[in-house]
């Protein structure tokens, strides 16, 4: 029996198989048989760690955290969702680090070569810790469509960093 906080196995009849064919990225990145859940070690339940004054006061806002002589282009938004473990108990002051495109669909990244321009009041990054029960939110734009090998899509990433888990990634 897995302890309460540790890791669970992905249950099949809710999440979608992690090989997809048809989602060209998976094949390669996929595992071909199952994982094994591990009892975590001390350092995985225990950090890291993240203060509120670690933080700006502009950090979960993409409108003004990056603007230099106005506002970014784009219709404006927010973005808000609660972190959850396993059981579905918040997660506490858990650090959610934000990567978006513009409004025209690109990111301010130097390998990205889309022909959208770079929009110079928007930066595209944001970060914020979940409260008490595990609810974050952000302001920003919603990002333009870009290219990818699977299809055309417009998204944003985020990532999850808490005292009680390995990074997870998802996109909404």
């Amino acid at each position: 029996m897995t302890p309460e906080f540790e890791f669970h196995q992905r249950d099949r009849d809710i999440h979608p198989p992690a090989y997809t064919p048809v989602y060209k990225t998976s094949a390669l990145r996929s595992p071909r048989i199952s994982l094994w859940s591990l009892q975590n070690s001390l350092s995985e339940v225990t950090g890291p760690t993240f203060a509120r004054e670690e933080l700006g006061p502009l950090d979960n806002d993409l409108i003004l955290n990056y603007a230099k002589d106005g506002k970014p282009i784009g219709e404006q938004t927010i973005v808000h969702g609660h972190v959850l473990d396993g059981n579905g108990y918040p997660v506490r002051n858990t650090l959610v680090e934000v990567w978006q495109a513009n409004a025209g669909g690109r990111y301010r990244h130097r390998n990205d070569t889309y022909i959208a321009p770079i929009d110079p009041n928007f930066g595209g990054c944001g970060r914020m810790l979940t409260d008490y029960n595990g609810y974050y939110f952000f302001r920003t734009v919603k990002p333009g469509a870009y290219p990818f090998r699977n299809r055309e899509t417009a998204g944003v990433r985020l990532t999850s960093i808490s005292p009680y888990s390995d990074p997870d990634l998802c996109s909404v």
